[in-house]
């Protein structure tokens, strides 16, 4: 991933969203300096022999007075001169006349205490922070991945209409029923692209972002807002700035946007946000003042400005003790989560329960918070989309190695070891299984947990049984290759073989009528939905006969034929070989809470289009998640 530098012209940013107080600024100078100056001695030093320049040949001899003048020393040391600040004790001057011309140079004194409100009305003119062309980045290829680290191509939808990805976009509520989908989703949305037609570069990007954050994808989505430069932001992208930094508990990270471009909303949030960053440029007395006084004329609610009033209280030396009461409050707020993490504070259980899955994503990824509740809300968190296999291993990892994490925790974290080291590959089945006693989408999750000790076991007739486990644990990660090994094992038709059929790489002999009979034939899911999705992906994959395909999905009572506008577009995008446009159609055509909400007609579609612009892997493995998970 490449690294991401903001410009913030005097503010201050702080690397993390915990606020640290310092006593006294840090001296910038080197340590020179700070030094008192040696005192002179009365015996000269000897100096280095100079070589004299050579004289002009019609210069005269010099005089008497120049020849007893004292040469200066071969090298001069700095000197550093205090700015005049008057006489002590007298009567301080005004800095600036009535006409706005400046009477005296403020003192480093007064400048630091001055607000960028108060520096501008010094100056008589806005600031303008400016950047050499050479730092500056072009909004149109904003984005966090080139398509030399795994992006999508920089021209993808330079042909494609505005509208149609406005629609693609807008119309996301972020919430998808693939984890894969979720996947590429996201590297769609990360990726460097130029603008469709007719849209700007501000708006596309504001769009994305935006996405970004309904889907769960704070860090992603704080990368991409950092690669556009603040100067291009416009008036509609400050409320996705502001978004970005609440959902990421990093209220300091808004220091710079406010610095330059303070006025792009005036609103209570954005005020408040405005305060936060005074107190941490040094005037942390004067701005938990004004929070109490916003607080009590009711400028926000209650909770809001308390909350606002501890993170900021963490600058400087103003303390105070704030007290958080949550009993009064019925609904949570990506602001109050944000600050409450931000200060270490946990929001009540019952408050959290209704709050959704964004912020279960949002807690898996805080670093800040403890390692029991990131592990609470990492099941949702792997089963979306938004943690790797190796995020969750880290995750578990840390939690085996803290003595201070006990319970059901400790003993996962366990079990996930016992699945990596045990000798007998029984006993390492054994603990993934432990791990797997769970449904719904935290059985999925807890697969994408042990995809990789999964990839680690042999294929063996022994354990064909569990080989429809092994297998989609393995896939939700991604290991193809080690699956494929199974193949050996798994009988034709069965449940294993039908995610192997999906996930095969390259050419694929055409399955028969009687293997795929066979597979409808054991499919124990309701209303044979996996035997319609696996016929649906095969056709996709153009595996299996269009015809076979279709009679499936009739049998289970589905209907894969068919033409509405999604599936025109899609089509049309894949003629074109428009990946992301592709990309994000069928992100838009998997929306749903679980796989109940996708029908064999959209899938096929979704599959079908993948493959033909080049993302063979996703469509694959979207097709084989399909199987495993209903």
């Amino acid at each position: 991933m490449r690294a991401v530098h903001l410009l913030a012209g005097g503010a201050l940013a702080l690397t993390s969203v915990w606020a640290a107080a310092q006593d006294s600024p840090e001296s910038l100078l080197p340590k020179m300096f700070d030094e008192p100056a040696p005192a002179r001695s009365a015996t000269p030093r000897p100096q280095a022999p100079r070589t004299q320049a050579p004289k002009p040949q019609n210069s005269s001899a010099p005089s008497a007075a120049a020849s007893s003048a004292p040469r200066p020393a071969a090298t001069s040391t700095p000197v550093v001169q205090a700015i005049p600040t008057g006489t002590p004790g007298a009567t301080p001057t005004v800095i600036a006349q009535d006409d706005g011309t400046l009477r005296r140079i403020p003192s480093l004194e007064e400048l630091e205490k001055m607000s960028p409100e108060d520096f501008e009305a010094l100056l008589g003119a806005k600031v303008v922070i400016d950047m050499p062309p050479a730092a500056r980045r072009s909004a149109d290829e904003a984005g966090m991945l080139g398509a030399d680290e795994g992006g999508l191509p920089l021209a993808s939808l330079a042909g494609q209409n505005g509208s149609l990805i406005r629609v693609a976009l807008e119309g996301n509520r972020g919430q998808l029923v693939s984890r894969w989908g979720h996947i590429l989703l996201r590297r769609a949305l990360a990726s460097r692209l130029n603008p469709p037609s007719g849209m700007s570069a501000a708006d596309f990007m504001a769009m994305r972002v935006g996405l970004l954050l309904r889907m769960g994808e704070t860090d992603a989505a704080r990368v991409v807002l950092q690669d556009l430069d603040i100067a291009d932001y416009t008036p509609a992208f400050g409320q996705v700035a502001f978004d970005v930094y609440a959902r990421n508990a990093d209220f300091t990270g808004m220091c710079p946007v406010m610095a330059t471009q303070g006025s792009l909303r005036d609103d209570a949030a954005w005020n408040t946000s405005r305060t936060i960053c005074e107190a941490f440029r040094g005037n942390s007395t004067a701005a938990i003042s004004k929070l109490e006084r916003d607080r009590v004329r009711g400028k926000m609610d209650q909770i809001d400005l308390l909350l606002a009033q501890k993170y900021a209280g963490a600058a400087g030396k103003a303390r105070r003790a704030v007290t958080i009461e949550w009993d009064k409050v019925t609904t949570m707020t990506p602001w109050r989560y944000g600050l409450a993490i931000g200060t270490g504070l946990e929001p009540p259980t019952a408050l959290m329960a209704t709050a959704g899955p964004s912020y279960d994503y949002a807690t898996a990824l805080a670093p800040m918070v403890s390692l029991g509740r990131r592990a609470a809300a990492a099941d949702r968190a792997a089963a979306a989309g938004v943690l790797s296999n190796a995020a969750m291993v880290d995750l578990y990892s840390q939690i085996f190695a803290d003595p201070d994490v006990t319970g059901e925790w400790q003993d996962r974290a366990e079990s996930l070891r016992d699945a990596y080291v045990q000798q007998d590959p029984a006993a390492r089945l054994a603990a993934m299984q432990a791990l797997w006693n769970v449904t719904g989408s935290a059985l999925y999750a807890r697969q994408v947990l042990t995809a990789a000790a999964a990839a680690r076991m042999a294929p063996s007739a022994d354990m064909a049984d569990s080989a429809s486990s092994l297998i989609a644990s393995m896939l939700a990660a991604g290991y193809d290759a080690n699956a494929l090994r199974w193949s050996s094992v798994v009988e034709a038709g069965s449940r294993a073989w039908g995610m192997l059929i999906l996930a095969a790489p390259g050419r694929v002999a055409t399955v028969g009528s009687s293997t795929l009979n066979t597979y409808v034939d054991d499919d124990d899911s309701t209303q044979k939905r996996r035997s319609a999705f696996l016929a649906a992906g095969l056709a996709g994959l153009e595996r299996v006969d269009r015809a076979d395909a279709e009679r499936v999905t009739r049998y289970a009572g589905m209907d894969m034929a068919g033409s509405t506008r999604w599936t025109q577009a899609i089509d049309h995008a894949a003629s074109r070989g428009d990946e992301a446009s592709v990309a994000l159609l069928a992100a838009f055509g998997m929306q749903g809470d679980n796989w109940q909400r996708m029908t064999p007609r959209h899938l096929y579609h979704i599959v079908s289009a993948l493959r033909s612009v080049g993302l063979d892997a996703e469509a694959r493995m979207i097709a084989a998640e399909a199987v495993a998970r209903v």
